[in-house]
């Protein structure tokens, strides 16, 4: 099964679905469709039970076209080709180029999918599958597209070669925000496959990848430097400052969740309260009973008297004098 090779001879990590995983797929997404059309039809039914054979003749042609062949190019199309049943397989369906589908992919699948899988019981796909190279039915055919396996095994995933250590940290102030995904894309994958390739065709790649990025950041390649060792020099500063970003932010994270937690312990708890051990809580007095309270009460009584200013008499009692605690005893009746 061959790989998916993009104009500039690189291969990238996505491979062509096989046909048991698409077969399963396809049974999938038929199963959940098939579903939707028998309920949506028994509804019909019930219905339009009052109408003639020529409109339920009409009706049933328009629940066939919109659930059996509109449903499916609706999700693939909203999903970017991802339906139900591809999903649960770890399958996509993708442009010949690797990019996303669009309507008109979706629709030219879906049209020629009615022929070649529900009027022929899948026949004709699978037939079609089977002498592709790369597993494709007549639906992909037409539409350019091609269905490939989006969950590929750890192992394969080849890492990015380090620059030589002399070019470490040189591109420090090289701005990178014009430089587009694609862009980053095909580099990767060169520096993930270079010695996979011809000596000449990836030095001429080299050459031309370290062009467009030199001309996306705006200042030129330095002299004497390899085209693959300033490659691997710049996609090696963008990794450290995507580092250095998650870094950042995981550290502001957890700022802010610290800050958040002793907020919410210094509102439940405050100093001298009465969430404090040992803390006294507003509007407590001790109580006093007995002769003690008897001249404790006297005391504030005399203290009271004593601080009255001009116009109070002796026998005017001061709000703010606690009454004396009772002491239990009651005068006989």
């Amino acid at each position: 099964m061959s790989e998916l090779v993009t104009g500039d001879a690189v291969v990238l990590g996505l491979r062509p679905a096989k046909l048991p995983s698409r077969a399963l797929a396809v049974a999938i997404d038929l199963a959940v469709v098939g579903a939707a059309f028998v309920l949506v039809s028994i509804g019909l039914a019930v219905a339009t039970a009052t109408l003639d054979d020529a409109a339920l003749a009409a009706v049933s042609v328009a629940s066939f076209l919109l659930i059996l062949v509109g449903g499916p190019i609706a999700v693939e199309t909203l999903s970017h080709g991802r339906s139900l049943g591809k999903l649960a397989c770890g399958l996509r369906v993708v442009r010949d180029d690797g990019g996303p589908i669009r309507f008109r992919h979706a629709l030219v699948r879906g049209a020629v999918g009615v022929v070649e899988i529900l009027l022929t019981l899948g026949v004709v796909a699978c037939i079609a599958s089977l002498v592709s190279a790369r597993g494709r039915r007549l639906g992909d055919v037409f539409a350019g597209t091609l269905v490939v396996r989006e969950r590929v095994p750890a192992s394969r995933a080849a890492a990015v070669p380090p620059p030589p250590p002399w070019l470490v940290g040189r591109f420090a102030g090289l701005d990178l925000s014009g430089v587009p995904d694609s862009l980053w894309l095909a580099v990767r994958q060169y520096l993930t496959r270079m010695h996979q390739l011809d000596a000449q065709v990836g030095g001429a790649m080299a050459e031309r990848l370290a062009g467009e990025l030199a001309g996306r950041t705006g200042v030129p390649a330095p002299e004497g430097v390899p085209a693959g060792a300033y490659l691997a020099a710049v996609v090696n500063e963008r990794q450290a400052r995507d580092a250095r970003r998650m870094f950042v932010a995981a550290q502001e994270s957890a700022r802010e969740r610290g800050a958040r937690e002793s907020g919410a312990l210094g509102s439940t708890v405050r100093p001298g309260g009465s969430g404090e051990p040992g803390g006294v809580a507003p509007g407590w007095a001790p109580v006093v009973s007995g002769p003690v309270a008897e001249g404790v009460g006297a005391g504030a009584s005399g203290r009271s008297a004593g601080a009255e200013g001009p116009g109070r008499g002796a026998g005017v009692t001061d709000d703010r004098t606690p009454p004396p605690a009772a002491t239990g005893f009651a005068p006989p009746a």
